[in-house]
């Protein structure tokens, strides 16, 4: 029997010009990532579409817009040029380490990202991860951070963002204070209680007051926080009423904590991976992200 005979492959440079150009959004971004003028990016195309014989982008006034064609082509191709990197990346021994900086919130990071943490070691060993749970994530990405998990009204239009989830807002205490505020909301009895607000997310208690209709609550005392894993304990020392997702209190798992009256409060904030367009082209970036969307934290 004679050698299967090789199947012919596409140009993988025009296929890496258009795999960039998707991603990023812009071909200029893609073409200034490649070195290459935008002609020369779009001969690159050119060639792909000639070769697969089908129209993958229209073009208008220096714009490329993916057509029905080039959706399908891209994903059908996507999984594969991934699944092609990994292969080279598991076989190759000068490869260094993958290092990726991200930002991320102490909650998220205990309760969502942690736990599956391990899943991410065994698909990609040479990724590495360093964590920052500093300050002001989202203004240091593209500067000290590669990427964040923010929590956030919505995040700068220049960044390239992805919606985690929509959560509820809750009220949540220990089961002591829910039992002397009750299980209908009393305006004079919860004045006369202490919340617990983290200092980045003041629109929750308003949102939660609202719900109420009880725009004009003053609490006794407001204490505020930093961190969302500090008021979790505080709640559930009896030190006051934390105002937080019912993410956090499901996750948590601690009898010792519960939420107060049943509502239903849509919270003003949502959990986002965020970065620069361009980093996602930055293999370890690139990684983590689509593991972090395909995984469902």
């Amino acid at each position: 029997m004679g050698a299967m005979p090789i199947r012919r492959l596409p140009p993988l440079r025009a296929l890496e010009a258009f795999m960039r150009t998707v991603r990023l959004g812009s071909a200029r971004a893609a073409a200034e990532e490649l070195n290459l003028s935008p002609s020369a990016l779009s001969r690159r195309i050119a060639n792909l579409e000639e070769f697969v014989g089908k129209k993958l982008f229209t073009r208008a006034r220096q714009a490329m817009t993916l057509t029905d064609e080039g959706h399908q082509f891209f994903e059908a191709v996507n999984p594969h040029f991934e699944a092609l990197a990994r292969a080279v990346e598991g076989q190759s021994d000068n490869l260094s380490l993958l290092r990726l900086r991200l930002g991320v919130l102490p909650l998220f990071g205990s309760q969502r990202l942690f736990p599956r943490l391990a899943e991410l070691r065994a698909r990609h060993k040479l990724l590495h991860i360093d964590i920052d749970t500093g300050p002001h994530l989202e203004d240091r990405v593209g500067d000290t951070l590669d990427a964040a998990i923010i929590l956030s009204r919505g995040p700068d239009r220049r960044l390239h963002a992805v919606r985690l989830d929509e959560n509820k807002v809750h009220a949540i205490c220990n089961r002591e204070i829910a039992s002397k505020v009750g299980d209908t909301p009393d305006e004079e009895l919860l004045a006369k209680q202490t919340f617990l607000i983290h200092n980045e997310l003041p629109d929750s208690f308003l949102a939660w007051k609202d719900a109420l209709g009880m725009r004009d609550l003053e609490p006794s005392a407001i204490d505020h926080y930093d961190s969302g894993q500090l008021m979790l304990e505080a709640a559930a020392q009896g030190l006051g009423i934390a105002i937080m997702h019912d993410d956090h209190l499901r996750r948590a798992d601690d009898d010792r904590l519960t939420e107060l009256f049943d509502l239903e409060v849509d919270s003003p904030y949502s959990y986002w991976f965020v970065c620069r367009p361009t980093a996602l082209e930055e293999r370890p970036v690139r990684l983590f992200h689509d593991w972090l969307v395909g995984a469902g934290l």
